[in-house]
C-alpha cells in the first residue's frame, strides 16, 4: 500500500501512540464495505496481528460481524453521537492495544452530519474507498477520482473494486484510475462471501451459520491484493478526559440479552460498570424470572422474530411486572420498549399480548418508521442516541418528553416516563452524558 505522512500534530495536545490505520468508505451504501472490512479483519487476525474494528455511525449489525471476524469489541465513531474528545479517545486506546485499527464508514465517504470524511479529516485516518464496479468500467476511474478529489484535506489511499466481473474486467477498471491514484485490488462478485441482508440490514453474526466460512473465503481473497499487508502507521494523540464518576457504586442492573434483545453499544456497558454497576445478564425468551436487580435494562433487538415465546414466557412477563410495581427503574430502548406495551402485532396481522406497562400497542410495518440521529433534553442535559424501526404505534402514549432530530432540530421519537419507567424508540448512547443515564438507572428524575 502507498505510504502516507501522518497528520500533523498540535503541541499542545496529549501524548501520541502509533498505529497502522484505513477506513474503508464507498460512494454509496450497498457497495461492500462491511464484505472488505471483516475480510481484512479475518486476514490480519490470520497473520496473527490483533485487530481492532470501529464503525462510523450508529450500527448493532455490522459490528456483530466485525467482532466475529477480529475476535475484538466494535465501537462506534461519531462525532456527533460518540463525540470528538469520546472518539479520539477509542482511536488513542485502539493504537495501545491493537496491530491494526480499521473503522467501517457510513452510507456514501461525504454523505452525512458528519460524514465519514469528517471523521476521517479531523483525526487524520487515511482513506480507501470501494466502489461496486459490477455494472461500469472506465467511469470507475472518474468516480475513484471524484472521491478522492472532493476534499483537499482527505488522506486518500486507494480504491478497491468490488463484484468484479473478470480478469479482464478488473484490468479496465485498474486501467481507468490515474496514475497517481493507487488501485488496491478487486473482489470479484461472489455468492460465497456476500452476506445475508433482511428488514433491518444484515442478518446477526450468530444467525448467518456459515458465516466464518464466508469470512474465511473473503480473507483469502484479501491475501491476493495490496490490502494484504499493514497500511501506513498513523498518528492518535490522547485528549484530556474526566474520570467516570462512580454514580452507580453498588447498584445491580439486569440486563436483557438474547437473540430478541441484541442491540446494545458496547459502551453502555462499559460506562455502566465503571460507574460501578454490577450487571447482571439473563434471558427474557428462556429465563423464568429476573437477576436479583435494583433496576432492569431492556436494550432493542428483535422481539417481532420471537414474538410468539416473548408471549409464552408468562412468568417473565409477570416479573418485569412486579419488578415495576415496586417502584424499581426500568430503561427500555425501541425493542425493549415494544415489550413492555400491551400488544404487538406483527406485519402478517398475528397479535399477542405482552407485558401490558405502556398503555399502548405497536404493529410491525414493511416501512420505515423512524431513522437518524437524535437528542432529547433532560432536565440533566441533553442524552443522544438514534432511532431506526419498522414499527409503529397503534395507539400514541402519552410522552413526557421529545428528543429532536440531528441535524435539524425537527420533532423526534417520543419519550415515556411513568414513575421510574423510562421508554422510547431511541437507542441510547449513554456515554453522551453518563450523569442523565445513572439518574435513569438509579431512579431519581433527571
Amino acid at each position: 500500500m502507498n505510504t502516507l505522512p501522518s497528520e500533523p500534530l498540535t503541541a499542545d495536545a496529549g501524548p501520541v501512540r502509533h498505529c497502522p490505520a484505513l477506513l474503508i468508505a464507498a460512494p454509496a451504501s450497498g457497495q461492500g464495505k462491511t464484505t472488505v472490512v471483516a475480510a481484512l479483519a479475518r486476514h490480519h487476525r490470520r497473520q496473527g496481528r490483533r485487530v481492532r474494528v470501529l464503525k462510523t455511525g450508529p450500527d448493532f449489525l455490522d459490528p456483530m460481524i466485525h467482532q466475529r471476524a477480529s475476535g475484538e469489541a466494535v465501537y462506534p465513531l461519531d462525532l456527533w453521537m460518540v463525540g470528538d474528545t469520546q472518539c479520539q479517545q477509542l482511536l488513542y486506546d485502539a493504537a495501545g492495544e491493537t496491530d491494526l485499527i480499521l473503522v467501517e464508514g457510513v452510507m456514501g465517504l461525504y454523505d452525512g452530519t458528519p460524514s465519514s470524511a469528517d471523521l476521517a479529516i479531523r483525526f487524520g485516518l487515511p482513506v480507501a474507498a470501494v466502489i461496486d464496479a459490477g455494472a461500469m468500467a472506465q467511469t470507475f476511474g472518474a468516480l475513484a477520482l471524484g472521491l478522492a478529489n472532493y476534499n483537499p484535506d482527505l488522506r486518500f489511499a486507494g480504491v478497491i473494486a468490488n463484484r468484479v466481473a473478470s480478469e479482464r474486467h478488473g484490468g479496465m477498471l485498474k486501467d481507468s484510475l490515474p496514475a497517481d491514484l493507487p488501485w488496491l485490488g478487486g473482489l470479484p462478485k461472489s455468492a460465497d462471501i456476500a452476506l445475508p441482508e433482511r428488514h433491518l440490514g444484515l442478518h446477526q453474526a450468530d444467525a448467518i451459520a456459515d458465516l466464518d466460512a464466508r469470512l474465511d473465503r473473503a480473507a483469502d481473497l484479501i491475501a491476493t491484493t495490496a490490502l494484504a499487508e499493514l497500511p501506513a502507521p498513523a498518528a492518535f494523540r490522547a485528549p484530556a478526559r474526566e474520570p467516570v464518576p462512580p454514580l452507580l457504586d453498588g447498584l445491580r442492573i439486569a440486563v436483557a440479552r438474547d437473540q430478541a434483545f441484541c442491540f446494545v453499544y458496547r459502551a453502555n456497558l462499559d460506562l455502566l460498570q465503571a460507574m460501578g454497576a454490577d450487571l447482571r445478564f439473563f434471558s427474557p425468551l428462556k429465563d423464568r424470572a429476573l437477576p436479583d436487580a435494583d433496576s432492569l435494562y431492556l436494550p432493542g433487538g428483535y422481539p417481532e422474530l420471537h414474538l410468539d415465546q416473548l408471549a409464552d414466557n408468562t412468568p417473565m412477563l409477570a416479573a418485569v411486572a412486579g419488578h415495576h410495581r415496586a417502584g424499581k427503574p426500568i430503561v427500555a430502548e425501541c425493542g425493549g420498549m415494544l415489550y413492555l406495551l400491551e400488544s404487538l402485532g406483527r406485519a402478517d396481522g398475528e397479535r399477542r399480548p405482552l407485558a401490558g406497562l405502556i398503555p399502548a400497542s405497536a404493529t410491525m410495518g414493511k416501512r420505515l418508521g423512524g431513522l437518524g440521529l437524535q437528542g432529547a433534553d433532560f432536565p440533566g442535559g441533553q442524552l443522544r442516541g438514534h432511532t431506526f424501526h419498522y414499527s409503529t404505534f397503534d395507539d400514541t402514549p402519552a410522552f413526557a418528553l421529545r428528543a429532536t432530530r440531528h441535524p435539524g432540530g425537527s420533532d423526534g421519537e417520543g419519550v415515556i416516563r411513568q414513575g421510574n419507567l423510562t421508554a422510547s424508540y431511541m437507542h441510547w448512547y449513554l456515554p453522551s452524558n453518563p450523569r442523565v443515564a445513572a439518574t435513569l438507572f438509579a431512579g431519581a428524575a433527571p
